[in-house]
Parts: structure tokens; C-alpha cells; sequence
């Protein structure tokens, strides 16, 4: 399985440490199977190169965890989000949909208690589905080859920004819409 990281260092060798803890599949090293979508998230820092690592990744003999848009996916994020502990800590790799930037608004309302769960749920199906592939253990680490990495140039990292930007504005809009519509059907069946 060929796996992208893109960020504002080359990484041979990455450190399962230094994901946050509470990231939507817990701490790890997080990759993309999407080239494209890789380079679409990375940004510029002044005095720095941002670079696309590439890595191969042996899967054979890994304990791998695939999840789907649903509500284990959505349990476990919320778990991991709450700092609780990793339920799937004994996978070697999990890979699934990347929460929607609207997470933590989605789960602040939810745990305000003005929405439910189903609710929630429906509220983070929304938007384009993206994968992430996260390395979880020292086995996994060593079942991934660094193949070298690409470095992506100022034109580029600005129509990405600029294509990140309306994306997350149309997203935006369909979140407030169907929020809006959601809590109207609420206020009704009271």
C-alpha cells in the first residue's frame, strides 16, 4: 500500500508519538492513500519546505481495523476525542473516513446535550469522504519503507489553499443547512 505525510519536515523514520492522543483515531502516525489529497493539506511556513514523505507499507501479518462512515466509527472518534482510552489500541493500523473539520463543533453540541448521537452522526456523514491511515505500533512502524519524499512548490501549496477554502465554505453551508433543518424537526416533535 502506497501511503503519503505531508508536513514541513522529510520523515524516514516517523514517530508513533507525536500524533495528538485525542486525533480522531488516537495517537499514531497519520498517512493518506490519496497523493492528491495529501498535497491539498499542506500549507507554507515562512523559512521552510513542505514536503510529501512517501512510504510503502507491507500490510501482510498487520492487525489492521477498517472502519466506514458509522456509528463504531463515530463511537470511537468520540471516545479518542474525549481523551478516553484507545479501544483498538491492540491494531497494528486503522484506516477509515477522516472526521469533517466540523468535528469539534459537531461534538461540543452533542455533548451540550442539545443533539443525540443519531443526530451527531448524520451531521459528520456529511461532506466528501476521505481516508486516513494511521500506524498504531512498533509493528506497523517497521512494516513501512520510506520511498522519498517530493517537494511541493508556493503555486501549488496556493491553489490548494484556495480550492481547500471554497471546498470548506460549500461544506460549510451544507452543515448549517442541515443543522438548521435538524434542530427545526427537533422543536417540532416537542
Amino acid at each position: 500500500m502506497l501511503l503519503y505525510h505531508t508536513g514541513f519536515d522529510e520523515i524516514p523514520v516517523p514517530d508513533l508519538r507525536r500524533g495528538r492522543p485525542n486525533a480522531d483515531f488516537g495517537q499514531g502516525f497519520y498517512l493518506s492513500d490519496d497523493p492528491a489529497f495529501s498535497e491539498r493539506w499542506a500549507t507554507e511556513k515562512a523559512g521552510s519546505k513542505t514536503f510529501v514523505n512517501r512510504y510503502a507499507l507491507e500490510t501482510d501479518g498487520l492487525r489492521i481495523k477498517r472502519f466506514e462512515r458509522s456509528k463504531d466509527w463515530f463511537d470511537y472518534i468520540f471516545s479518542n476525542r474525549r481523551s478516553k482510552p484507545d479501544t483498538f489500541k491492540d491494531y497494528d493500523v486503522i484506516i477509515g473516513p477522516i472526521a469533517n473539520d466540523t468535528l469539534y463543533n459537531t461534538f461540543g453540541i452533542l455533548t451540550s446535550g442539545v443533539l443525540d448521537d443519531a443526530v451527531a452522526l448524520e451531521l459528520l456523514l456529511l461532506g466528501p469522504a476521505y481516508t486516513q491511515v494511521v500506524l498504531k505500533t512498533e509493528r506497523a512502524k517497521a512494516a513501512l519503507r520510506f520511498l522519498g519524499t517530493a517537494t511541493l512548490g508556493h503555486d501549488l501549496l496556493e491553489a490548494n489553499k484556495t480550492r481547500m477554502a471554497a471546498e470548506e465554505a460549500a461544506f460549510q453551508k451544507q452543515f448549517a443547512a442541515r443543522l438548521g433543518s435538524l434542530l427545526g424537526e427537533m422543536e417540532a416533535s416537542i
